[in-house]
């Protein structure tokens, strides 16, 4: 499986310990929506915290290496490249929503599906940054550890899935999309494309076979909120 990782190593290498802890921190982000949200009941505390100390992450990095965002996937440059992997996979599964969606009778788009294209997207690359970029993208470019491809993608692919506990259709859905996250990002590191595809597919299920409503669609999104 070819990747362009070679066009978006940083100027300064990463140390494996560094990439470890990255992805030691995401499981204590996944473990802390169990402990926070679910458990405890602190959806809004737990959410701002983890968007506001990641951006910090990201602000602190970025300030050491210039070069760290195009690295892990927040790039233009190869956004056609992505585009054309994941746009024939995100066709058919729109055809088949509507195909689906016509046979049992619940094809009932609304307005509403505007606003979640917009919206959404900007979750779904959050999502595809930690769990797929961060986990995956480190996972294959250990130095000292040479793990195979379809294990690095099973694992992400995995974590993915469990943090939609206990939603099991959820977490189903979530891990077959997730392999298919996975395979593409290390061909091609673009988190835009992955998210808005993450957006975009999950809004098109949503709406074209349901068309809930915008207030209890996003409730269903951002459940921390």
């Amino acid at each position: 499986m070819k990747s362009d990782r070679t066009h978006t190593e940083p100027i300064t290498p990463i140390s494996d310990k560094r990439r470890i802890v990255e992805i030691i921190a995401v499981l204590c982000t996944g473990v802390g929506k169990f402990i926070f949200m679910d458990a405890l009941n602190w959806k809004l505390p737990f959410i701002i915290t983890a968007i506001i100390g990641w951006s910090m992450y990201i602000a602190f990095r970025y300030s050491q290496h210039k070069g760290i965002l195009a690295y892990w996937g927040f790039r233009m440059d190869n956004f056609k490249k992505a585009l054309r992997k994941v746009l024939p996979f995100g066709i058919v599964s729109v055809i088949g929503f509507v195909v689906i969606g016509a046979i049992q009778g619940t094809l009932n788009p609304t307005w509403h599906i505007l606003p979640i294209l917009i919206i959404y997207p900007i979750w779904g690359t959050i999502q595809q940054f930690l769990l797929i970029g961060l986990v995956a993208g480190n996972g294959q470019d250990l130095n000292t550890i040479s793990i195979p491809k379809i294990v690095i993608i099973l694992l992400a692919a995995l974590l993915f899935a469990g943090v939609h506990y206990p939603n099991y259709w959820l977490i189903a859905a979530t891990f077959v999309l997730a392999l298919f996250y996975g395979y593409i990002y290390l061909q091609v590191r673009n988190v835009y494309v992955l998210g808005l595809f993450h957006g975009w597919v999950d809004c098109s299920f949503t709406q074209l076979l349901t068309a809930i409503p915008l207030w209890k669609y996003l409730e269903n999104c951002f459940p921390e909120i």
